[in-house]
């Protein structure tokens, strides 16, 4: 027992970061540095003293030393633990008790031996998961690649292991890796760029989220994966200052898709950063951060290769966010805005004027962008920027810089009677009066209710699709994302007609909504 071993204690899983005596008290303490900060009490420190120091505030507590301390366990005893049953020697015939049944129903079972010596034969595995299972060493040279050679899939998640040495040792035996999951870990030892490439010549995948290693030790590790594709890095508490670095090392991984959801950047320079070690990155998720704004661009900025962004729950709330993004991301096809305050913040339906300001995307928030869609989201978008007011075309270009592209492709309005009859979307939007509902009643009920008791109105695209109207009617009512909603159509002859989700992806105007058509929201 050392510091920087992993251990086990009571379910949770912590590093020994400090062993000896604490003032004040008789006997040998172990200073523990918790994955789970709410089990620590504090950072190391007793009565003004620091024993030890922690990644993560308050994540640290002393314990005594006790028998229910465990260090785990080989890669070998761990995988024949989790995938091989010991045989039963009871002949040819058992009684198998059906588990969803709750021990009513049994039934005899010939030559589940014979089943069980067959899934023994660990070399057939293909994806291994070891998740949670204890794993804190290797075994002896040889014995891994003897036992299961054709492992393409390996997820050493919420492990023991300390040091990225006992990652090497069981890659160097696995030759056919190609994926590779390492969340919740917590490294003491790390590698150094281009010394370990041969153990990782197959790999394409590595997932890293919540290991808190630093950017530098991530872009020094992946300098030994020279076909890495797909880098996941969430919830590893980066900063802006994460990726200020001078010492980077030169990276040759053609990874096309970064995940750094849910970490703490603020700044859009700051994590382009990042996005410079990898030049064929195509897809980046960044979800769940507090990025406040995007700032212009200049040419030498630019990501061209970037198609598929997640910006979802950041803090964005200005419409030059997204006129920059069209700089940043000439190529972008895939946008995710849901969360931010742009997308709450406004009294307009955002969503079209959102695809109106990006020519080049496909799918907002999930939900493909049909060509009618797009059309009309900038015909939209043409109405929105002449009822602002009068201005120079000049004016209107800087303010909107599509204002040009888009006169040229549909023709400039006539500003004299746009707000009389403008033959835009705005003009087509449908009005639809919800009633919201706490079960299956009928309509009878409803008449029986007053009508501004249970009456909401929302406006919305005739080419919006049922899904995205259930997702509307969820946030015009207050309900939670997950809510399940029935909508029902009042008919003219006063009938019900339930639209069922297998019309989900049909049009608001296909299904025959139109203004003043009223829906019964029954929500659950």
């Amino acid at each position: 027992m050392e510091p920087g071993r992993r251990m086990s204690y009571m379910g949770e899983i912590g590093t020994i970061k400090f062993i000896g005596p604490v003032k004040g008290t008789s006997g040998i303490w172990l200073g523990i540095e918790w994955d789970n900060p709410k089990r620590g009490k504090h950072d190391g420190a007793k009565d003004g003293q620091q024993y030890f120091t922690c990644l993560v505030p308050g994540s640290g507590s002393f314990i005594r030393p006790s028998p229910n301390i465990r260090f785990g366990k080989s890669f070998l005893e761990a995988l024949r633990s989790k995938y091989i049953e010991s045989l039963h020697g009871t002949g040819s015939q058992e009684v198998v008790i059906l588990g969803s049944s709750q021990g009513a129903v049994q039934v005899e079972a010939i030559n589940l031996d014979k089943i069980r010596n067959k899934l023994s034969k660990l070399s057939s595995l293909r994806e291994v998961s070891l998740d949670g299972e204890g794993v804190a060493s290797t075994d002896p040279k040889g014995m891994i690649y003897e036992t299961c050679p054709n492992v393409r899939g390996l997820d050493l998640s919420k492990s023991l292991i300390h040091s990225w040495h006992v990652i090497v040792v069981i890659a160097q035996e696995l030759p056919s890796l190609q994926r590779l999951y390492l969340n919740q870990n917590r490294f003491q030892h790390y590698l150094e760029p281009g010394a370990f490439c041969d153990c990782f010549s197959s790999l394409t995948e590595l997932r890293l989220n919540d290991t808190l290693m630093s950017w530098q030790d991530i872009l020094r590790t992946i300098a030994n994966m020279p076909v890495l594709e797909e880098l996941e890095c969430g919830y590893n508490r980066f900063t802006d200052a994460s990726f200020d670095l001078d010492d980077r090392p030169r990276l040759n991984t053609p990874v096309h898709t970064l995940n750094l959801d849910s970490n703490q950047i603020r700044g859009w320079f700051s994590v382009c950063l990042a996005f410079s070690d990898f030049p064929l990155l195509t897809r980046v998720i960044l979800a769940n951060n507090q990025i406040k704004n995007i700032p212009p661009s200049v040419l030498q900025q630019r990501l061209p290769q970037l198609k598929h962004l997640s910006l979802a729950f950041n803090r964005l709330r200005a419409w030059s966010d997204i006129h920059a993004l069209a700089v940043w991301a000439p190529s972008l096809e895939s946008l995710a805005l849901i969360g931010n305050p742009i997308m709450t913040d406004h009294s307009q339906d955002i969503r079209p004027l959102v695809i109106a300001r990006l020519a080049t995307l496909q799918v907002l928030d999930g939900a493909a962008i049909s060509g009618k869609e797009r059309r009309d989201a900038e015909l939209y978008y043409l109405s929105y920027i002449v009822n602002e007011g009068p201005m120079s075309d000049d004016q209107r270009t800087q303010e909107h810089p599509r204002w040009q592209e888009l006169c040229l492709k549909y023709g400039k309005p006539d500003e004299t009677l746009s707000k009389l009859t403008p033959d835009t979307l705005k003009s087509r939007l449908l009005e639809l009066e919800l009633h919201r509902m706490l079960g299956l009643f009928s309509l009878d009920q409803l008449q029986a209710h007053p009508s501004e008791d249970t009456k909401t109105v929302v406006q919305v695209l005739p080419t919006m699709t049922l899904k995205m109207l259930r997702s509307k009617i969820r946030k015009a009512l207050g309900c939670s994302s997950k809510a399940k909603v029935i909508v029902r159509m009042i008919m003219n002859d006063q009938s019900l007609i339930t639209l069922g989700e297998d019309r989900d992806s049909q049009d608001l105007s296909w299904i025959g909504l139109e203004s003043g058509s009223k829906l019964l929201c029954i929500v659950s």
